[in-house]
């Protein structure tokens, strides 16, 4: 990472105008304020560009880009960019990287940047004995698919192993035959598939069959990411906090109606600073979700806490991370690469640690919200100034309509409106 960064312990930030927040940002960063300018609608992704992306385009759509701040990882204090659409997000994460910040902030590891593609092979009449011809072949499968990626050996990656699964189907078995490719910072789909095509015929040739599907899985297990940050007891509201979260916690673990809910707190974290840099958010959340059925076929909590000898909060994320730096919107994108720019990482794995760190502090936020206050009022006093706008309110009109909506426990459209109406006649 570069080390450019001289905190990201922006307080009252949002206190902030638009301009000042930028140049703040390009302050503690390192990166210049001109190169920021793509954050402004006229100045980033232009429809040309877009054209260049996807077929039939017909414009753009765009999403609020804020950053959260407070995040310490690995020793090192980033500022966080984050593309959503919902209130409460960003501040969410931002309060509960400060709670961490206490106790050192987020600590991450990470397994190599390990992508995995899939051949399935039909009509296989002995699947066992394929099964052991495709492995006692592995060399020569492996040596195929490497000749495809030139690149991406020079860069120390490629195809490393061979794994070959049996899978009974209604149907029949089918014989499936797994590249485990090192994609190093890319996110790694273009390269594996690539690799699936070119070994297929011959994979089949060695089972006996006929190959059939050959692309890559985004049950990406091998290429996982962990997060694990110490909350202060005092600053979580004390030790009675501390003990709901973990009942909270522990709830979501065992019921999979709750950690449908916990695990989406954790993914607006996650697929905010995704979206923000250009990585592909399907991919990450099928992975994410995959990941959460455990060994025993149920749907569980991707998150875990406990209470310490302290009795401090500990909090740990784990899930697979298919994230790159390289090809695809991430090098397209104009927004994409500020955004990169911002965080100051240079390699895949780096970019995967603040990403689960982000979900980490996101899900803490939201489970220390409903262990306390409950999950509304933060998020409806935010959600306030969606509505004054919508009502029509601009300027200095929004903090007055919102202070009224929340003053009047009415954050609904109609009051807005009633509300904005009675301000402007009494100019």
């Amino acid at each position: 990472m570069t080390t450019t960064s001289t905190t990201s312990r922006l307080a009252g930030l949002r206190d902030r105008t638009v301009a000042e927040r930028r140049r703040l940002i390009a302050e503690n960063t390192g990166v210049e304020l001109a190169r920021l300018d793509v954050l402004e609608p006229v100045s980033g992704l232009q429809v040309e560009q877009a054209n260049h992306l996807i077929e039939n385009v017909i414009g753009v759509m765009s999403l609020p880009v804020g950053v959260a701040t407070n995040f310490t990882i690995n020793g090192r204090d980033v500022l966080v960019p984050m593309a959503t659409e919902e209130a409460s997000v960003v501040a969410a994460a931002s309060n509960a990287a400060r709670i961490a910040r206490v106790r050192g902030g987020f600590t991450t590891s990470s397994t190599a940047p390990l992508m995995q593609a899939q051949v399935q092979v039909l009509d296989v009449v002995d699947p066992e004995a394929a099964r052991a011809r495709l492995l006692e072949a592995a060399d020569e499968i492996l040596r195929l698919a490497n000749d495809q990626d030139p690149l991406l050996i020079r860069l120390g990656g490629g195809a490393r192993e061979l794994l070959v699964r049996l899978v009974r189907s209604q149907v029949q078995t089918y014989v499936v035959a797994h590249l485990v490719v090192d994609v190093r910072d890319a996110m790694g789909a273009n390269a594996v598939n690539t690799m699936a095509e070119a070994v297929a015929s011959r994979v089949g040739e060695i089972a006996g069959g006929r190959p059939l599907l050959r692309i890559l899985t985004n049950k990406a297990d091998l290429r996982v990411t962990r997060a694990r940050a110490v909350f202060d007891a005092e600053s979580l509201g004390g030790p009675e906090i501390v003990d709901n979260l973990v009942h909270a916690a522990a709830l979501a673990e065992a019921d999979p109606y709750r950690a449908a809910t916990h695990n989406k707190g954790i993914m607006n974290g996650i697929t905010a600073v995704v979206l923000a840099t250009g990585n592909d958010t399907r991919a990450v959340e099928a992975g994410a979700h995959s990941h959460a059925v455990g060994p025993d076929g149920r749907y569980t909590s991707l998150s875990h806490y406990e209470k310490d000898a302290d009795g401090d909060l500990v909090g740990v994320l784990e899930l697979p991370m298919p994230v790159g730096l390289v090809g695809g919107a991430t090098k397209a994108h104009p927004v994409a690469q500020a955004a990169l720019a911002i965080l100051g990482v240079t390699t895949a794995q780096q970019l995967a640690d603040v990403i689960v760190a982000t979900g980490l502090a996101q899900n803490l936020a939201a489970m220390r919200a409903l262990a306390t206050e409950g999950i509304q009022r933060g998020h409806m006093s935010l959600h306030a100034r969606n509505i004054a706008v919508t009502a029509g309110a601009s300027g200095d009109e929004v903090d007055k309509v919102v202070a009224r909506l929340i003053s009047d426990r009415a954050i609904r459209s109609e009051h807005a409106e009633k509300v904005l109406a009675e301000l402007r006649a009494a100019q």
